[in-house]
């Protein structure tokens, strides 16, 4: 396993859609700040020029605070930019074929809502999993539903951390304590909060994988 299960408590994944005239960086910083774990990049409009520049750019953040960064879909722009692994999900290439492009070091995560799923994942050599939407969200629109004794097979199915997402929020956070999680990413419970680095204080403390 290339990445302990304490890294994925809170993991903040991106949307440039909040920046409101700051940087992505700015955002991210003050997401760590505030105890972020993990942050995965999450480009869907940038070219690849500037996709990789945004990478570089959040790696060296990521390193100054010793938090792993993970790059969506993109094993080439996680090989370029030096992040610590990449996660994919089921339409994507698997994760035994990004260990081929990444190598053995590699943090990679792979998004699973069933346990079959979650299963071949690891058996892949998946080191952790994405597993959702835990509940409905805006962020993305093809998810599939995952409710808590759904989760908790999952958890129990696979010896690899299970971090929850989709539609996590301050509020509804607690009700995910017991089932077996890692942790939770969140996008606009973060990103899309007046002050991110409050944000992310607040569901730290939450303690959802206890």
């Amino acid at each position: 396993m290339n990445i302990l299960p304490e890294q994925l408590r809170l993991y903040a994944v991106t949307d440039r859609r909040w920046l409101g005239g700051r940087s992505l960086a700015e955002d991210v910083e003050a997401a760590m700040q505030g105890g972020a774990t993990c942050v995965q990049l999450r480009e869907k409009e940038l070219d690849t020029e500037a996709f990789l520049q945004e990478a570089r750019t959040l790696q060296a953040l990521c390193e100054k605070y010793r938090v792993p960064l993970i790059i969506n879909d993109d094993p080439e722009i996680a090989r370029l930019s030096g992040a610590a692994g990449v996660h994919v999900g089921q339409k994507d290439r698997s994760a035994r074929e990004v260990r081929r492009i990444l190598g053995e070091r590699a943090v990679i995560g792979v998004s699973a809502a069933t346990v079959a799923e979650a299963v071949q994942a690891e058996a892949d050599g998946a080191d952790y999993i994405g597993c959702g939407a835990v509940f409905s969200t805006s962020t993305k629109t093809n998810t599939r539903s995952v409710d808590n004794a759904l989760l908790s097979q999952i958890c129990a199915a696979v010896h690899i951390p299970v971090v929850a997402i989709g539609g996590i929020t301050r509020e509804n956070a607690p009700s995910l304590r017991g089932t077996g999680i890692a942790g939770i990413a969140v996008v606009s419970a973060i990103f899309a909060q007046e002050n991110r680095r409050a944000a992310a204080e607040s569901l730290n403390a939450q303690e959802v994988w206890k």
